[in-house]
């Protein structure tokens, strides 16, 4: 399998590890009092993973098609 579908694959569950993330971190808020620090955490760990995949796909079709006209 080719890097860049590896990578669209990783986001795609980037993307569910965040939603769990938050959804947690929400429940946890309506349960009362602050949420511990590292359940704010467990959310922004994907979302960093995923802003840095979503840059290199949303780069990917440029990146190729330079390649292309320049060949």
């Amino acid at each position: 399998m080719r890097f860049g579908l590896w990578v669209r694959q990783g986001h795609r569950w980037l993307a569910i590890a965040f939603t769990l993330g938050v959804l947690a971190y929400i429940v946890a808020m309506r349960g009362g009092g602050q949420p511990p620090a590292w359940l704010g955490l467990l959310a922004l760990v994907p979302l960093i993973l995923l802003s840095v995949s979503g840059l290199y796909l949303f780069a990917l079709p440029y990146v190729v098609g330079a390649r292309k006209a320049g060949a």
